[in-house]
């Protein structure tokens, strides 16, 4: 059930009052179509009374179709300049918006948000990636996050949900898929964007699955980090660098003449579980 929100003046006239030109330097690109807005703030699915976690708001537009889904929204947002449209839209949903003034790699966002929350971001392009990675790399699984709704740059999506065997298949997968879902759920095109970035952008859905037993996060990425980080190489010299690797590849059965990306998942958590035995 959406609630809506009372009329509010188009985002092109909060940016021009309140001077918020997308800041470079800030990784900012916003985006104005309400319309499409409203597409992305449906993919998590039904909002009302959920809490949403959003990551640079900006102006808002991507935060106006999470309250008018019905949401309460939790926004981080290091640009000060955009405090006060921010204020407005806060008195506008009648107090379901609450914006923390920081920077989103340096707090607790699950104090902040609490569990449950659904995270749903216009990432900015400097951090998206680093962050990602943090939500996907938590220790304690199932996550305190019910699903993820990211933008990235459309190479960065592709890396998320490549399959062994692809140029774009790597670390990033691996991390994503082993014990989530991910897809992409929309393909957002660069002229959408105010200003329109260099590339295309798209739109990553994920959500938590169970953890393969056996398998920890920590030799998840230390097997990863090793394999990927000179994919080249065959496996019985890329992870040489992890005690006892070479020896877990004999004892699954992996060739270790093997490369990295013809690794699929499984076999990486396979090889985890050997690791940790």
């Amino acid at each position: 059930m959406s609630r809506a929100l009372p009329d509010l003046p188009p985002l092109r006239e909060v940016i021009a009052r309140h001077g918020l030109n997308a800041n470079k330097a800030l990784g900012q690109n916003f985006l104005l179509d309400g319309q499409l807005l409203d597409r992305i703030a449906r993919i998590p699915g039904d909002l009302d009374g959920r809490t949403v976690y959003e990551v640079g708001p900006g102006p808002g537009g991507l935060t106006r179709a999470l309250l008018g889904a019905g949401a309460s929204v939790v926004a981080v947002e290091r640009d000060d300049r955009c405090l006060p449209a921010l204020e407005e839209l806060n008195q506008a949903s009648g107090g379901r918006l609450r914006v923390i003034s920081a920077d989103a790699m340096k707090i607790d966002e699950r104090a902040e948000a609490g569990d449950g929350a659904h995270i749903a971001s216009n990432l900015p392009y400097n951090v998206g990636t680093a962050l990602f990675v943090r939500w996907m790399t938590l220790d304690a699984w199932p996550p305190w996050w019910r699903s993820l709704t990211l933008m990235f740059q459309k190479e960065v999506a592709e890396r998320i949900v490549a399959k062994p065997g692809t140029a774009a298949y790597g670390r990033l997968a691996v991390l994503a898929q082993w014990r989530a879902t991910p897809s992409i759920a929309m393909n957002v095109h660069r002229s959408a964007f105010v200003p329109p970035p260099k590339v295309m952008s798209a739109i990553v859905h994920v959500v938590p699955a169970a953890q393969p037993e056996g398998a920890s996060m920590g030799a998840m990425e230390r097997l990863t980090a090793a394999a990927f980080g000179q994919r080249r190489k065959m496996l019985r010299q890329s992870l040489k660098a992890v005690k006892g690797a070479v020896e877990a590849l004999a004892a699954v059965g992996i060739d270790p003449e093997r490369r990295a990306e013809t690794m699929t998942v499984d076999e990486f958590v396979a090889l985890a579980r050997a690791l940790e035995a």
